[in-house]
This record gives C-alpha cells, structure tokens and sequence, in this order.
C-alpha cells in the first residue's frame, strides 16, 4: 500500500476483501443446486442452462475488464471509443445471423462448426489450436497483468507478478468448481458493480474538471476523426474494424460461448441484444472519458492513467469496493477465457488423438491449472509494452483475420476441401507475421494495421478457394442460401 498502513489504505483493503468474499458467497449460494453430469456441454456450456441475463451479464464482462477500462483509458483520447461503438453491430451480426447457426449445428466449440461445414477435421484442428495459441500466450497473461496493474497504481503496492498471480489462482479456482456456470453468475454480479461504479467515476471525474473535458487537452485527443497516424484513422471504421467485429463477437470462442449456453435461441438472442444495449449506452463513455481527464489532471501517464484517476476521484471506501469489482471482474475474465481455453483442448484435442474424456471436470481441473501457471509467467512481457490495447488488437491479426477467412469461405462456399481452407488460414497467418514483424517496422509497407487485417482476410479466402481449385481440383459454389436457411429457427 504506502509507506504506512493506516488509515485509507485499512479501509480500502478491508472493504475490498468484504466484497470480493461477497461476490464469492452469492455466486455459490445461485449455483449451489446445479447438478452436474460431467459432460463437455456441462462443463462448458453449463448445461444449457443460462437465462438471457446471464448471458447479457456473461458477454459483457468477458469483453469488459482491465483490457478495456485500464487499457483505452491509457490512450487518453476519446477516438478509442469507436471500438466499443462498432462493436453494437458485431453483437447484432452474432444475434440474428451466428447464433441460429450455431444452434442448429448443435456444437460446444464454433470449431465444431468448420468440421461440419468442411467434411473434414484438419481445419478444426488447426482453428482451434490458433485459438488456444491467442488465449494462453495473449489474453490471459495480458488480463492478468492489466488487472494486476489497476490494483498497483488504485493504491495495492504489491509487485506485479504477485497481484497477477492472486487474481489467476481465485480465476483457476472458480473455473475448477462451477465451469461455465460459476464463471457467467460471478461475471454478471461483479459487473453489475463494475458498471455502476465506472459511470459513476465518469461523472466525479467530469466534476474534478469542472465539466470542461477539452481544458489543456490537445485537439487530437478529443476528436472521433482519426488522423491517418493515429491509433484508429477514420477510413479503418469502414474497412478492417468491420470484420474485427464480426470475428470478436460471432466467431470468437469466449464470446460465443455465452451465447450458446442458452437454453434456447430466443432466450441467447435476448441475452447477446441485452449485451448490445449496454456496449452502445454505457461502455463507450466509461472507456475513455476517464482517461482524458487524467491527462489533464497527470499528464500523459499511458495505461496507468485509470488507476491513479480512481485513486484520485473516490474515497478509500468505495475506491475499496471499485478494487474488489475490477477483481473480481478480472478474476470472471480470465475464468471465462480460461474455461473456453480448457473447452477447445478437451473437445478439439484430448477428446480426438489422446483418449475419450470420461469426466470434463476431471481433465478441466488439470488443463486449467496449466494454464494458470504458465499465463502468471508470461505477465512480466506485456509490462514493456506502452499500450497494453493497442498491443492486443495488434497481435490479435495473427490469427483475427485467418480464422474469419475458414467460417467465410466455410458458410458461403460448398465443394471446399478442409485442405484448401488450411491452405487459407496459413497463408493469412504467414502474410499477417510478415507484415506485423518484418515489412511494418522497415516501413516496407505503410499500411495501417486495421487496413491489412482486410488485406489478411481478402487473400486468405483467395488462396483457399485457388488451392481448392488449381490443387485439389475442387469447384467452389457460392451457395449461402443452404447455410442460413439455419436463420429460419433451430434449436439444440
């Protein structure tokens, strides 16, 4: 804490260790009656057994933790709210297009869903392990060390790996226990609190400055026009953010997962509009109003610029309450990433080349403990990096635009070889890598990275139907009409 432990530093730990036993108690005291079977669609879909707030509450916390809160605040510029604006459609696009679809297939994993539409097993495979590549190397690690850097600069003086560390095992915890389940009940309570205490950080920040956000602030912080060198230029919201949308919410593992842990279509589409509604009302604001405040009251302080603001605008009471809902929001993130992480292994991998899977809870115990040891150790490599948001959506195109090339050309196209869709993922991995590590920073290319994502996905489908054809000697059809007769109902 500081140099002495007294007084507001008390307080703020006690009320954060009250909270977050609280949030612990009442997530136990809903799922205590569940029973369980054992089964990947119990573990990992608890059961079937969401109600559209679970899945609203589900959706947005797994989206909305530190990454967002500590990381487009430490921009410190309002542009960094179109990821959130635009991230309404994609939720749109996951409700009534991907949704009917995925529940009609009937599948645990939207890999399950390539295999079905390829006839063939190596692009689920391959989709799955590009996956869990992003998720144990990027996501977990870096939701751990932004939350572990929250509760650092909100006034927790712990090394980093310490408080990263604290937050993965109560993560691992809850995701050994209740599965999907625990983790989308503790997700919707603590964000309940998450949201109510962020607005309300919008509006005493607003009120340390007297209302004028734009005092001292240069221009290109408070415009929503990007400049060509800015982390969003304009033009991008009409080329590559589009499909980083559709990829993040409707092809995306630990979001799409929520959705289909529903016990109907109906009651998902309820829960994914009820997310929507809340990405367009309140997330935006809260993601980056804080941040430009902060430089005007600190300076230009990056990604700490959140936690010093919250240390600032509220007292040790409720700064201690604010700490325990990041925590615990952290901590339903990182279970929620880690419980898809373990679903993919189990299904996609254990499952198919090691043996049949008696118990997931058995082997989800073990696969979650792994991971937990092996995310807490990557932490210290995202402590280097300026921006920990701008880092994730940068490297995110690695396997972003590649895999949204397999459920394109997978749902638009029959008489596709699974060979010819590997064939694609690669070569927008391979094209993606070059660019990010060896074209970008020799200025070989200058393409903005968002722009190349479209690049990435345009060529991607390109070579999969060309090796189809010119290889394998396959003939493509555009027939989307079979697939998303899907839109007409479905159910699991």
């Amino acid at each position: 804490m500081s140099e002495d432990l007294t007084g507001g530093s008390l307080i703020q730990i006690a009320v954060a260790l009250g909270v977050t036993i609280a949030i612990g108690l009442v997530t136990w005291l809903t799922i205590r009656r569940d029973k369980h079977d054992g089964s990947e669609k119990d573990v990992y879909l608890a059961g079937g057994k969401l109600n559209w707030l679970f899945v609203a509450g589900a959706i947005t916390l797994t989206n909305l933790s530190t990454d967002q809160l500590v990381g487009m605040n430490g921009n410190q510029m309002l542009l960094l709210a179109w990821w959130e604006i635009s991230g309404f459609i994609g939720l749109l696009i996951l409700a009534f297009v991907f949704v009917p679809i995925y529940y009609r297939s009937g599948v645990t994993t939207v890999t399950e869903l390539l295999e079905q539409r390829y006839g063939g097993g190596g692009i689920r495979t391959l989709v799955s392990a590009l996956f869990l590549f992003g998720m144990v190397l990027i996501y977990i690690p870096a939701g751990l060390y932004s939350g572990a850097l929250f509760l650092k600069t909100a006034g927790f003086d712990l090394p980093l790996v310490v408080l990263a560390a604290f937050l993965g095992v109560i993560a691992a915890g809850y995701t050994m226990a209740g599965g999907l389940r625990a983790v989308a009940v503790m997700e919707t309570y603590a964000g309940i609190g998450v949201l109510a205490i962020a607005v309300l950080i919008v509006i005493l920040a607003l009120g340390a400055v007297d209302w004028d956000i734009a005092r001292g602030v240069p221009a290109e912080r408070l415009t929503m026009i990007g400049a060509a060198d800015s982390p969003i230029p304009f033009h991008t919201l009409f080329t590559g953010m589009v499909f980083i949308q559709i990829y993040y919410w409707s092809t995306n593992q630990p979001i799409t997962q929520k959705a289909m842990a529903a016990p109907s279509v109906r009651e998902a589409q309820k829960g994914v509009l009820a997310a929507a509604v809340v990405r367009i009302l309140i997330i935006p604001a809260i993601v980056v109003i804080p941040g430009v405040v902060a430089y005007q009251l600190f300076g230009d302080i990056d990604d700490a610029a959140y936690g010093r603001l919250v240390g600032a605008v509220l007292p040790p009471w409720l700064s201690g309450v604010f700490a325990a809902a990041i925590a615990a929001a952290v901590i339903a993130h990182t279970a929620a990433v880690m419980n898809a992480a373990v679903g993919l292994y189990a299904v996609d991998f254990h499952a198919k080349f090691i043996a049949p899977v008696a118990n997931h809870w058995r082997l989800s115990s073990i696969a979650t403990a792994l991971l937990t040891v092996i995310a807490i150790a990557l932490v210290p490599m995202f402590a280097s990096a300026k921006s920990i948001i701008n880092l994730l959506q940068q490297l995110n195109g690695l396997s972003s635009m590649p895999i949204l090339s397999a459920f394109i050309v997978g749902l638009l196209f029959t008489g596709v070889e699974s060979r010819a869709a590997i064939v694609g993922v690669v070569w927008g991995f391979a094209i993606y890598a070059a660019y990010t590590f060896l074209w970008q920073p020799g200025g070989v290319i200058g393409l903005h990275y968002i722009d190349f994502m479209v690049v990435t996905l345009v060529t991607s489908v390109i070579a999969a139907l060309a090796f189809n054809r010119l290889v394998l000697g396959g003939r493509a059809q555009f027939a989307p009409r079979k697939v998303f007769a899907a839109l007409e109902g479905g159910s699991r």
